[in-house]
């Protein structure tokens, strides 16, 4: 078994396709812990950041560390505030924007299924 840790000065930036006005960094890969399956991010959206409304292989979990973020789904919209979670599955439709007046930062955590085992 194998094991990482991040510092808070570790995590590096990457550039995310459908991301706008936002600075995505990565915390963890899955190649960081034996032939892992999970990546963590933590997010620092500008107001009026947002994503693309689409969908990927990975079952996703979103949590809003500070600020808020508006939730689009199939169903409908919600905003999540400080301490509030999204847990979807893979293929799922969604976006999110900051609608507020502060920088949202969201931890994002993503199992990929095809990881290898």
């Amino acid at each position: 078994m194998s094991y990482k840790i991040t510092r808070i000065n570790e995590p590096y930036t990457y550039e995310a396709p459908g991301h706008y006005d936002c600075l995505t960094t990565r915390l963890h890969d899955p190649q960081d812990v034996n032939d892992g399956a999970v990546i963590m991010g933590l997010t620092h959206f500008l107001p009026g950041g947002r994503t693309d409304f689409g969908n990927n292989v990975m079952e996703s979990i979103y949590y809003i560390v500070d600020g808020e973020m508006t939730l689009k789904t199939d169903d409908g919209e919600t905003v999540l505030k400080a301490g509030d979670s999204f847990h979807c599955g893979p293929g799922t439709n969604k976006s999110v924007t900051n609608t507020g007046s502060c920088c949202t930062r969201m931890l994002v955590v993503l199992h990929n299924p095809n990881a290898k085992k």
